[in-house]
């Protein structure tokens, strides 16, 4: 059978395939729990000559499958690997999007899942599955019912299960949308999310305890300035980390060392329930490297998920003579809302501050 004879008996797929993970001309492409292959062809097709497109399965009997599929539909772009969907065996950075259908749900270490997703993902690199999801907890009754009518709901996460996982691997922009209602709070869904995007060389991941000492040291070289913070010493590790939110933390790392160049932090403003929206933030990038644009990934990458987790307020103070940061600040949707005058003395001398803040046009409105 012709490769275009394949494909069109698949058409409907095709199109719900393009809708989910929106492929385009010269992507790499990895599909999660490949099967016979199918969703690869499909994508093959979309990513043209010039893209590739693997499909990972733990069943050898599927990958051979896949491979007879593939060459009989003539497709030279796709590679089929074996291994699981817990433990890629592709190196970080390979691929630009990750697709699944159906699959995730069915894993015994579902956090492993996204995370090694995110490893493999190029910086902007695209998360868009297919999977089924809850709207609540089930019991094990709710489970079963659904299971027999549709085949894969016996490990499936609810809504915000699924989104908590996302966001711990360090995912942003993360949409899980409902697709159809098979009973008992069960449902397809459409799931979006995306790799913060920073320059060559970089990444922007969740921060690590194992990063302390490198935070740290960013933290000091950027007070050691005169213009970030009235503070002069950088604290301890156990200060900084009881001070800030235990999410919203991210570092910018040299991919290829890891080391640490930049970071971005959050702390609450109130324990109060109506300022459960508002945060305060800091972010540091090493005086060395503030000419690579690694400030500006670290703060979109904050405020895209900070707006994941309900934020609607982001706030800081910046000393009036920190042009930069306020130029930053000001490029990605931040405003002066007031001058703090004579706020604090510095080094012995008496320092404004402006109070900047970012209103959500997405969360509380």
């Amino acid at each position: 059978m012709a490769h275009d004879e394949i494909i069109d008996r698949y058409s409907a797929l095709a199109r719900a395939a393009d809708a989910v993970a929106e492929l385009r001309h010269g992507e790499t492409v990895l599909d999660l729990g490949s099967g016979g292959g199918i969703d690869v062809l499909l994508s093959a097709r979309r990513v043209g000559p010039s893209g590739t497109v693997f499909g990972l399965d733990a069943s050898p009997a599927m990958v051979e499958l896949a491979q007879r599929n593939a060459e009989q539909a003539g497709a030279s772009n796709v590679r089929f690997l074996h291994g699981t969907i817990e433990a890629i065996p592709l190196p970080g950075h390979t691929v630009d999007v990750v697709i699944s259908n159906c699959v995730i749900n069915l894993s015994d270490d579902k956090a492993a899942v996204p995370a090694e997703a995110f490893r493999v993902l190029r910086p902007g690199g695209r998360f868009g599955v297919s999977d089924v999801v809850t709207a609540r907890a089930l019991d094990e009754q709710a489970r079963q019912r659904a299971g027999q009518r549709i085949g894969c709901a016996a490990g499936s996460l609810t809504v915000q299960e699924y989104r908590d996982l996302l966001a711990a691997a360090g995912f942003v922009r993360i949409a899980v949308t409902l697709t159809a209602d098979h009973g008992d709070g069960v449902h397809s869904a459409i799931v979006h999310a995306v790799k913060p995007a920073i320059g060559p060389g970089l990444e922007i991941r969740p921060m690590r305890e194992s990063d302390a000492a490198e935070v740290l040291a960013v933290y000091q070289a950027g007070l050691d300035t005169g213009q970030a913070s009235f503070e002069t010493t950088a604290p301890s590790w156990e200060g900084f980390s009881a001070s800030r939110l235990p999410h919203l933390r991210y570092v910018a790392v040299d991919a290829g060392s890891g080391e640490v160049l930049g970071w971005v932090a959050a702390t609450a403003v109130s324990s109060r329930p109506v300022y459960a929206g508002v945060v305060e933030h800091s972010i540091y990038v090493h005086p060395g490297c503030q000419a690579h644009g690694i400030g500006r990934a670290l703060l979109s990458a904050f405020v895209a998920a900070a707006e994941d987790a309900g934020v609607w307020t982001i706030q800081s103070g910046v000393f009036p003579e920190n042009a930069a940061s306020l130029s930053l600040h000001q490029a990605l949707g931040f405003r002066v809302v007031g001058t703090r005058e004579r706020v604090g003395r510095h080094h012995g001398v008496w320092r404004d501050v402006l109070l900047i803040e970012r209103r959500s046009a997405v969360s509380g409105t």
